[in-house]
């Protein structure tokens, strides 16, 4: 990324950057004395700047001692080549045994079947091939890599055993290269191979390991020592070194998860292999049948000690010991040289012992059964689930805590209850209080209770819920859109128009199970509560329909569309509190009109009632601003001797 960055602000480069440009890195390599040069980039388009950059860039890549250009083999979609192409180079040097490898059942079904070459302008002569497709283990893990691929017949060594072939090739040895069952002999080397010819790369560390130099520095120091000056990387740092060139920055989609690290980029992967190579340091897979009869021989006893051990700290123990053993078993292999798979044994211990628990504790199925069917009406299923590994917060009993209580009740209910009769009245709510209920559980609410045409709930418990006032929020807004969804079908159903106002507070409550030891509710007691309550009430007074406190806006982090909407006290309260109306959904646009409407507030609490009066009679169809309007009437009337800004309610709503 500082390459590009590099680029971009002292060269005017933008991204994909001219070819002519790498000639100056490859000259510098020429420059140290490196052993070879391998490019993990395959460059199957022509460059943007034109044929003239790709001709510069090759005749670089001509005058370079042993480079490596790499190309892309593998399925339908790989690339245009179907074979290899006339009179391009062959891969070198030739593979001995591989016709009868490409008998094998695992070769066959693994055919590799298109290809990816260079633009003509860079296939030099003398190059060598590196190919730098490969593929990850089922679970997305790049622990292998494909020493060779086969196309068209022919065996193309990968980028890091090019590199060292293409050294080889230009100092004049006589490699050969020979494919035996579970062994690629490379010279007098032995490489231990899976049946797809992969090795298991021993991984040296995290990214780094191998000394590594930005383009920008080694192309800046290539450009300063053709003027004279002063290199930024001294060139006889890459003498008998091998080079290779690759991307890492995470833009450029290079970077893969390895064993040691879930962001790995895919050049060091190469050169991983290139120093397995070197060093003679390649992992040998254990044998299929050892894993098997050792992975069984651990569950099975892993599952005994727990069934033995019917107490909780025996289990614990059990755990302790046994969880640990495929690590373990997978460290001493990695250090002698084998490949121990630690998932498998590890999901077979881990799966043993769960079992094994399972059996014991079954007779705790009926309590968790009691938890599900006592909740189910009240929470959603991902809450229940967590109460279930956890029964010990249902004790009867309390506890303090922060929550966001949300109350809504329906505006005018008792007017249109009184004109319908008792079945229509009893559909009405069952479907209402029905549809807003499962918003509430899907957020995460606990459905306290159902008052008549009201609802209590709260978030943050049972269960912890750090985004708690959120969660509320968002309920709240999508209780709000779910009913404008279905007033008109309830009007001509039920010839009542549904609008419920909403309350939201977040405060210490004291929550538990209260009640008798046969019959109790887990609920909520608290100022905290009541003031929710009265909230939902004061909408009234705003025209508003939905109203939160500001230890609720607080909390959301302002992601929420909303404005400011009072300073108020409610009946039964002095201190007074600040209220907000949430509008729309993190990320929705709030109107325009709020801007006009916080100003107007801003002067409304500066006591310049006649500057706010006419931003608020712009609003005509906001009633928080007709009734803002005329209080500013009002005291512009009979100023208020004393004010402090706060908006006092008398009514609970």
């Amino acid at each position: 990324q500082a390459s590009l960055d590099w680029g971009k602000k002292e060269m005017g480069l933008a991204w994909p950057w001219p070819r002519e440009i790498y000639s100056a890195l490859l000259d510098f390599c020429a420059r140290g004395g490196a052993r070879s040069v391998a490019f993990d980039v395959v460059f199957t388009e022509p460059s943007f700047y034109g044929v003239a950059d790709d001709e510069t860039f090759g005749a670089a890549i001509g005058r370079t001692r042993a480079f490596v250009a790499a190309l892309y083999i593998g399925g339908e979609t790989a690339g245009d080549a179907a074979a290899w192409p006339e009179g391009v180079l062959e891969p070198w040097p030739v593979f001995d045994g591989l016709s009868d490898w490409l008998r094998t059942r695992t070769a066959r079904a693994h055919r590799e079947v298109r290809a990816a070459f260079p633009v003509p302008e860079l296939v030099q002569p003398g190059l060598a091939w590196g190919n730098v497709s490969d593929q990850p283990d089922f679970d997305g893990v790049f622990r292998r890599a494909a020493l060779f691929r086969v196309f068209d017949g022919r065996a193309v060594p990968s980028l890091g055993l090019a590199a060292w072939l293409a050294d080889q090739k230009a100092a004049g040895s006589n490699v050969t290269i020979r494919l035996e069952p579970e062994w690629l002999h490379v010279g007098d080397r032995r490489i231990p191979i899976d049946r797809r010819g992969r090795a298991t790369l021993r991984f040296l560390g995290r990214s780094g390991t191998h000394p590594s130099f930005s383009a920008a520095s080694v192309i800046q120091s290539e450009l300063r020592l053709r003027e004279g000056g002063e290199p930024v990387v001294d060139p006889e740092t890459l003498r008998d070194s091998y080079v290779f060139f690759g991307f890492s920055a995470p833009g450029l989609l290079d970077l893969r998860p390895t064993p040691i690290s879930r962001v790995f980029p895919g050049v060091e992967i190469h050169t991983t292999m290139l120093d397995n190579l070197l060093s003679i340091s390649y992992l040998r897979d254990a044998r299929s049948g050892a894993v098997v009869l050792v992975t069984l021989l651990l569950a099975f006893l892993s599952g005994v000690a727990v069934t033995l051990g019917r107490k909780a700290w025996q289990n614990v123990v059990a755990f302790a010991v046994f969880l640990p053993i495929p690590l373990v078993a997978g460290f001493v292999g990695y250090r002698a040289g084998v490949w121990w798979p630690v998932a498998v044994g590890e999901t077979a211990v881990l799966l043993a012992l769960v079992g094994a628990v399972v059996v014991n504790y079954a007779t705790e199925g009926r309590q968790k059964a009691f938890i599900k069917s006592a909740f189910k009406f009240y929470l959603g299923e991902t809450i229940i689930d967590q109460l279930l590994a956890d029964p010990s917060r249902l004790t009867l009993g309390g506890e303090k805590r922060e929550l966001t209580i949300f109350f809504s009740d329906i505006e005018k209910f008792s007017s249109f209850s009184e004109r319908l009769d008792p079945t229509r009245l009893i559909g009405l709510l069952n479907e209402y209080l029905s549809e807003m209920g499962e918003i509430i559980k899907e957020e995460g609410g606990y459905l306290d209770k159902f008052i008549g045409d009201a609802i209590v709930a709260f978030w943050n418990a049972p269960v912890a819920q750090p985004d708690h006032a959120a969660r509320a929020c968002r309920a709240a807004l999508l209780c709000q859109r779910k009913l404008a969804e279905r007033r008109a079908e309830w009007q001509e159903k039920y010839g009542a128009e549904v609008k419920m106002r909403i309350g939201l507070n977040t405060g210490d409550v004291t929550v538990g199970n209260m009640g008798s030891r046969d019959r109790f509710n887990y609920t909520v007691l608290g100022d905290a509560a009541n003031l929710a309550s009265r909230l939902e009430g004061a909408n009234k007074a705003f025209g508003t329909y939905m109203m939160v406190s500001e230890s609720t806006w607080m909390k959301t982090g302002g992601v929420f569309a909303g404005r400011e909407l009072s300073r108020l006290t409610v009946v039964g309260r002095k201190q007074p509190v600040g209220v907000y109306e949430p509008t729309g959904l993190p990320g929705e646009p709030r109107p325009e009109w709020h801007a006009d409407f916080e100003r107007a507030l801003h002067l409304f609490f500066e006591v310049k009632f006649g500057e706010a009066r006419p931003l608020f009679e712009r609003q005509t169809e906001d009633p928080a601003s007709r009734a803002y309007a005329e209080r500013c009437r009002m005291y512009m009337a009979n100023p208020p001797a004393g004010w402090d800004g706060v908006w006092s309610l008398t009514e609970k709503g």
